[in-house]
């Protein structure tokens, strides 16, 4: 039995371990990826729009994003304003006409 270490040979994409993703160039861990999160149908087709809007900030860098999100939320907002607004006065009656 020896107690060298065996010369270690270059690392070829077959001698990676599993759990070391093997190293692409083309791999940025900085960019942008999507989230791919899920988004349920609400039913109301001006917050569906809305919600969906939230899938454009997965293309775009994170400082980016803010945009898309104040976007967002001043339509849902303005989604939620419109739903507390009071219709006007009712209108008057009609007068019914009295024979003579």
């Amino acid at each position: 039995m020896s107690d060298s270490v065996p010369e270690a040979g270059p690392r070829t994409e077959a001698t990676v371990p599993q759990d070391e993703p093997a190293h692409d160039p083309a791999y940025d861990p900085a960019a942008p990826a999507p989230l791919d999160v899920s988004r349920t149908a609400t039913g109301h087709p001006e917050v569906d729009a809305l919600l969906e809007r939230l899938g454009d900030a997965d293309h775009l860098a994170t400082d980016g994003h803010v945009e898309v999100y104040e976007d967002v939320h001043r339509g849902l907002r303005d989604a939620l304003t419109a739903l507390d607004a009071r219709p006007g006065p009712p209108a008057p009656a009609p007068h019914p006409t009295t024979p003579q």
